[in-house]
C-alpha cells in the first residue's frame, strides 16, 4: 500500500525531529526540562500530513481518470448514477450497499460479505466522510467517496482491516431511505 510506508516515514521523520530537537537542547552536566510540543507544532504537522493525503488522493483519481470533486472538508466524491428516489437528509434511516477499499486496491469490507449497512444520518456511528457524502444522495444513486484519514478512521485505523492513517474509498448505492 502506498500510504502505509509513506505515512510511516512521515511519522518517523516527525519523531526523529522531535527527538533531535530535545537532545540538542541539553547542555552537558545540566538537566533541562524537555521542550514541550506546542499546539502550533501539532497544527503544522497536521496541515503537512493533510496536504500529503490530498496530493495522494488527487493523483490516485487522476490515474484512474475519475472526475472527482471535493467538498470544503476534503471529501472526494463522484456521483456516477442518478437515482430518482427520496433525498437523504439528517434524521433519515438509510440503507446502503457498499465496497470499502484502500488506495492499493485491497478490499476491506463489502455489503456482499457483511450485509447492507443501515444507519441514521446525523447520529454518528459511521465515518464522518461517509455521513457527509450520503447527504448528497437520494435513493437509487450510486457514488464513490474518497475519504482522507481524518474523515475516515484517523491515526489508528479501525483496529481490524483498515490500517492507521489510511485513505478509504467507498463505492455506495443508496437502496433504502426511511424517514420514520
Amino acid at each position: 500500500m502506498q500510504t502505509k510506508p509513506f505515512s510511516s516515514i512521515i511519522i518517523l521523520q516527525l519523531f526523529l525531529l522531535l527527538l533531535f530537537s530535545y537532545c540538542g537542547n541539553r547542555s552537558s552536566g545540566e538537566e533541562q526540562q524537555p521542550h514541550p510540543v506546542s499546539g502550533e507544532d501539532m497544527l503544522r504537522a497536521n496541515q503537512f500530513l493533510t496536504g500529503k493525503d490530498m496530493d495522494l488522493i488527487e493523483a490516485y483519481a487522476k490515474r484512474r481518470n475519475w472526475d472527482v470533486e471535493f467538498t470544503g472538508t476534503g471529501l472526494g466524491f463522484q456521483i456516477h448514477h442518478q437515482g430518482n428516489g427520496e433525498q437523504v437528509t439528517r434524521g433519515t434511516d438509510i440503507t446502503i450497499e457498499y465496497v470499502v477499499s484502500l488506495l492499493d486496491g485491497r478490499v476491506c469490507y463489502t455489503s456482499e460479505e457483511e450485509g447492507p449497512k443501515t444507519f441514521r444520518v446525523g447520529r454518528g456511528g459511521v465515518e464522518t466522510g461517509l455521513e457527509e457524502g450520503v447527504l448528497m444522495l437520494r435513493k437509487g444513486d450510486k457514488a464513490r467517496f474518497i475519504l482522507p484519514p481524518f474523515l475516515a478512521h484517523g491515526l489508528i485505523g479501525d483496529q481490524d482491516r483498515i490500517p492507521p492513517r489510511a485513505v478509504v474509498i467507498y463505492e455506495v448505492e443508496v437502496i433504502g431511505v426511511d424517514r420514520r
